[in-house]
């Protein structure tokens, strides 16, 4: 038999020779890297976002009974904090082409784009940018999120 990928016969393998059976890397495997720099980014914004709910709370636009759920700025600030550094270590694993990683990522870009949701009301435009952000991140770990482990 031979292996068209390669064009080297059965015959003209060495001893123990075995295929490879990884995935092809493609281009996609950029997203992925992408996806991997976006979250640990991510990730520093919501940490940012966090420490100034936590030590400035009159910087946000409405009062903390405005938001869409009537919780305190230091509580929503350390919603943010953790989320913030979840991300950037899931960041670093996905870079690092590990399968955990990629299921925390994408539970944590959910967690994230629902959590910018209910913020909205505090900051309308940065949230909605995280929101876009954890939805490429989410879209290119899904699906092109193997290739990286290759």
């Amino acid at each position: 038999m031979t292996d068209t990928s390669r064009g080297i016969s059965d015959s003209a393998r060495p001893a123990g020779y075995a295929a490879s059976t990884r995935p092809e890397v493609t281009r996609w495997t950029g997203w992925v890297v992408f996806a991997g720099i976006m979250i640990i980014l991510l990730g520093a914004f919501q940490a940012i976002e966090g420490l100034v709910a936590i030590f400035d709370q009159g910087y946000y636009l409405v009062r903390p009974e405005g938001l869409v759920i009537s919780i305190d700025y230091t509580a929503w600030g350390w919603g943010h904090l953790i989320l913030g550094l979840a991300a950037v270590a899931t960041g670093f694993g996905l870079l690092a082409g590990n399968t955990a990683a990629r299921v925390v990522g994408v539970v944590v870009a959910v967690i994230s784009a629902i959590l910018n949701l209910a913020f909205l009301a505090a900051y309308p435009v940065w949230s909605t940018i995280i929101i876009t952000l954890d939805v490429v991140v989410i879209y290119a770990i899904v699906v092109h999120g193997r290739e990286l482990k290759a």
